[in-house]
């Protein structure tokens, strides 16, 4: 349709551009171009607008993230039940796609030649009064400016933060 639509000018009408189309196995009559033409969108043409419309706005309001999975559940939320294959095919078609987390990477080999610090309480995490005995840790946490580092140290006792 939109080739016959954007040629015809140039060719002189739509019966010659069907005359080559037909010669080429593309079984295309004048006139079932313009009874197609003529044709209301169906139900589902339309169904599948609307809800590209919508989303596109749930993609864009959540910064471009949400994948199908995601838009899928926000629009249940939102109004009548939509199939999750439905999603994904009118994603595909209008080129969204959610953001795919990276996988996270292993952690470096012990460095040969240096020696790990002591291990002062031997794996007994155990303490009998508050403030007795303290531990440290640190870890990093994947954040959208990058990767943010956190060091804390725990009363052994009470479990608590102590700094």
């Amino acid at each position: 349709m939109s080739f016959v639509d954007e040629h015809r000018d140039r060719f002189g009408g739509v019966e010659p551009i069907c005359r080559v189309l037909r010669r080429h196995g593309l079984q295309i009559t004048p006139s079932g171009y313009w009874a197609a033409k003529k044709r209301r969108p169906s139900k589902r043409q339309v169904r599948d607008a609307q809800l590209t419309e919508v989303i596109g706005q749930v993609h864009s309001a959540n910064y471009g993230v949400y994948g199908a999975r995601k838009i899928w559940h926000e629009l249940r939320r939102q109004g009548p039940p939509t199939a999750r294959c439905t999603v994904e095919r009118l994603m595909r078609d209008a080129g969204l796609a959610g953001v795919v987390r990276g996988r996270r990477s292993a952690p470096p080999p012990p460095i040969r030649g240096h020696e790990r610090a002591a291990d002062l309480l031997n794996r007994d995490f155990t303490a009998a009064r508050p403030n007795r005995c303290w531990v440290a840790d640190f870890t990093h946490v994947a954040a959208w400016s990058g990767v943010v580092y956190v060091a804390f140290v725990v009363d052994v006792y009470s479990r608590a933060i102590v700094g």
